[in-house]
């Protein structure tokens, strides 16, 4: 006995027809609310991104007198043979192109420069997830609940404070994503000076810091500046990669409704077109 295949069986024609119209309008659907979506994302971004340069300026502020610290204490860069903690910054949230996995990859990188003596720290979930796939033996400490807002002080300081539980370090490294423009950004690193390091510096007595709380104290108020810099830089940065992967999706689904309106113009008029010759065909042969 012949039997027809599920293909063969299913609709004639015309029916044939009205699904592939249904299915391209229900796609044409899809993606305008898709681009909805992403044009809100947009201009939230956008609106977020003017406080979070204006939270990276005030941050700036802060590093440069660090910086400035430094260059008349005559600090000297701390050798790499000691054992080092990396402190990587990123956040929890994604949809912002590939500022995590560069960040990511310019850590992984730090580490086989170093060695084996390289203790990680992970600021944010997504570059937490990336390293744990490859140096999950170096991890020490991760944060989370990182980038919904603008960095602020206090919530560095209490970052500053768990790291400070981990114990003493050789060469401390804080890798981050710097802020170029508003269409471009780099992985960096800069050093943070331990408190022996400050004691030893020939240029302290300029600013009579001999006493050895005082270089503590300063040695944990300059980690939690640079803490405050890197976030802030990296959120700056974040931000501004959002906006512009979302403005690209939004393009991205204004071309695809664009072509699907053409498709879906077209194929409707080829279905009212067989249409109209199914009835003329079925008015010629009744005559």
């Amino acid at each position: 006995m012949f039997r027809l295949g599920v293909n063969q069986i299913a609709r004639p024609n015309g029916a044939r027809n009205y699904a592939t119209l249904r299915e391209i309008e229900m796609r044409l659907k899809s993606i305008k609310n898709i681009e909805k979506i992403t044009n809100t994302m947009k201009v939230v971004a956008s609106t977020r991104l003017n406080k979070a340069q204006r939270a990276m300026q005030a941050s700036r502020v802060y590093h440069e007198s660090d910086s400035e610290f430094y260059k008349n204490a005559e600090l000297e860069q701390p050798e790499t043979e000691g054992n080092t903690l990396l402190i990587v910054c990123s956040s929890d949230k994604g949809l912002c192109g590939s500022i995590h996995s560069q960040v990511a990859k310019y850590a992984r990188k730090r580490i086989e420069e170093l060695g084996g003596k390289v203790d990680v720290v992970a600021v944010g979930e997504k570059v937490k997830a990336q390293l744990l796939r490859t140096h999950d033996d170096k991890l020490r400490l991760a944060f989370n609940g990182i980038g919904k807002e603008a960095p602020n002080f206090h919530e560095v300081s209490l970052i500053a404070d768990e790291i400070a539980k981990l114990g003493k370090f050789e060469n401390t490294e804080i890798l981050y994503n710097k802020f170029v423009n508003s269409v471009s950004f780099e992985p960096s690193n800069f050093s943070v000076f331990t408190s022996e390091a400050i004691e030893k510096a020939p240029g302290l007595s300029k600013y009579e810091l001999e006493n050895e709380e005082t270089t503590e104290a300063f040695a944990e108020f300059s980690l939690s500046n640079s803490l405050l810099t890197a976030l802030a830089e990296g959120y700056a940065a974040e931000v501004s990669a959002r906006r512009n992967a979302m403005d690209n999706a939004s393009k991205n689904a204004g071309d695809m409704i664009n072509r699907y309106s053409i498709l879906y113009n077209r194929t409707r008029q080829a279905v009212i077109t067989n249409e109209l010759v199914d009835i003329i065909t079925g008015a010629s042969s009744l005559d």
